[in-house]
């Protein structure tokens, strides 16, 4: 049954999931695949985490960067359904366009290799030896070698080819060039398979689905439910407090941020010293921007692209995408045809960000950037649609204090924690026994994927410890 509130739900469970982020979800229908009862509490009024949507004068928005790498197919085959598989598509034209370059790719290993050898004059030993290298990466290499380190090895002195293969990483994970090369050859690699991929029908269509498989299989979902404290005793979990209301559990999996959960939920002084030393290296991530641009029912606008990598800044700099007045950002085209019988057009214009800029300004201040961000994006789309300003009926933005007030996340990140953060959320059940997190960290479990798979991995763990209590 679907509870739309903690009234009704029972007194104990296996496991409590705490967020329905795509990695809570994933761990919530795993587990209950799996024989366990499960209670999944969300403290929104709609599952999915920043896998989210909200709807304005007939439009439908959805709320993050639609785009992941094709291992999404096997991953939703194998740990949801076949139904949520057969939804996933290619999207086949990525644009590029910046004062260095200007193309269009399907964005596959075949393509990248063309371009680099035709238009930035790469030879193949040294595509391939680069390709080769980064597909080779995993999570134990040496983490010395930043990204930028990489590109100097392969492509010394050419930031075109660095402006190219950085940029979509950067806006898919908040990596910088400063940051450990691992964390942009995983991604980037798992992206160079087959290209790029999203959910035909849009997010609230795969959360829907999603939504339908955790109740087929016997989770307890309660919305609008917000847990105030991981309860322990004795070193151990043992529940949850929602409002004046105790849940039993030996076994709570946060889907918060790791930072939230530590911190704020269980509380600092739940984990040992040692444990808390380590956890003062965690870095919090990078936020975004996103402004919201609906077309007039009336109105279409031509085929341009699915994703658009645009940017009038003269060369790729990690510190220029997260400034506030970027110069730079990604285009996310809905057509029709992206939303099969929801006959409208939207733009959602993506841009990375930092809590703390935003967060110092005066209420009229925040309001003022707010409206400046919005008129530079519309002022960049005009020059690919043409006149649009006039074809536009809702225009709506966010900013990282937006993602904070939504997703609770430290400083309104959404690539949840630079590298470190990987350890500390993988080895946090050590630390109190029945506490597990799953969530992004370490930048290469962000995204949709690495999401969905960081779900699995953790609801094994999960699993293993329950059949040993």
């Amino acid at each position: 049954m679907l509870h739309k509130s903690i009234s009704g739900a029972g007194e104990r469970y296996n496991v409590i999931v705490i967020g329905s982020g795509l990695g809570g979800l994933t761990s919530a229908n795993r587990l209950a695949r799996s024989g366990h009862s499960v209670l999944l509490l969300e403290h929104h009024h709609q599952l999915g985490g920043l896998a989210a949507w909200f709807k304005r004068k007939g439009h439908i928005f959805d709320v993050s960067l639609h785009g992941f790498p094709y291992g999404m197919i096997k991953t939703c085959r194998k740990y949801w359904n076949r139904e949520i598989m057969e939804s996933i598509v290619q999207l086949k034209k990525i644009v590029f366009d910046n004062p260095q370059f200007s193309l269009t790719t399907t964005f596959d290993r075949q393509d990248f290799t063309n371009i680099l050898i035709n238009k930035f004059q790469i030879s193949q030993a040294t595509i391939d030896d680069f390709f080769n290298t980064v597909a080779a990466m995993n999570f134990y290499d040496d983490q010395s070698m930043s990204t930028l380190d990489l590109f100097e090895k392969f492509f010394p002195g050419r930031d075109d080819v660095h402006r190219l293969l950085m940029e979509p990483i950067t806006y898919a994970n908040g990596s910088t060039l400063m940051d450990p090369a691992i964390t942009y050859g995983i991604v980037f690699s798992n992206f160079m398979n087959k290209g790029v991929f999203t959910f035909k029908g849009g997010t609230d269509h795969l959360i829907g689905m999603m939504t339908d498989e955790l109740v087929k299989n016997g989770v307890t979902i309660c919305k609008n439910s917000r847990v105030d404290r991981i309860v322990t005793e004795g070193g151990k979990v043992q529940g949850v407090q929602v409002g004046d209301r105790f849940i039993e559990s030996n076994t709570v999996v946060s889907n918060s941020g790791i930072l939230n959960t530590i911190n704020d939920l269980a509380g600092r002084d739940a984990f040992p010293d040692e444990f808390l030393d380590k956890v003062k290296t965690v870095r919090v991530n990078t936020s975004s921007c996103q402004v919201y641009i609906g077309i007039k029912k009336e109105e279409k606008i031509d085929d341009i692209g699915d994703l658009l990598f645009v940017s009038t800044a003269k060369k790729f700099s990690s510190d220029e995408l997260l400034d506030m007045n970027t110069r730079s950002r990604t285009f996310s085209l809905y057509y029709p045809k992206t939303r099969p019988d929801h006959n409208r057009y939207t733009v959602v214009a993506s841009m990375n960000g930092k809590f703390d800029d935003w967060d110092i300004l005066s209420n009229s201040d925040y309001e003022a950037a707010k409206q400046a961000m919005i008129e530079r994006t519309i002022d960049h789309l005009e020059s690919y649609i043409p006149n649009v300003r006039q074809k536009i009926d809702w225009l709506e933005a966010a900013t990282p204090k937006t993602f904070h007030r939504y997703t609770l996340h430290t400083k309104g990140t959404s690539f949840g924690t630079k590298f470190e953060g990987l350890d500390i959320s993988r080895s946090i059940f050590k630390a109190v026994p029945g506490l597990f997190h799953v969530g992004s960290v370490g930048i290469i479990m962000s995204g949709w994927l690495g999401a969905i798979n960081y779900g699995v991995i953790v609801a094994n763990d999960v699993d293993g410890y329950i059949r040993g209590l």
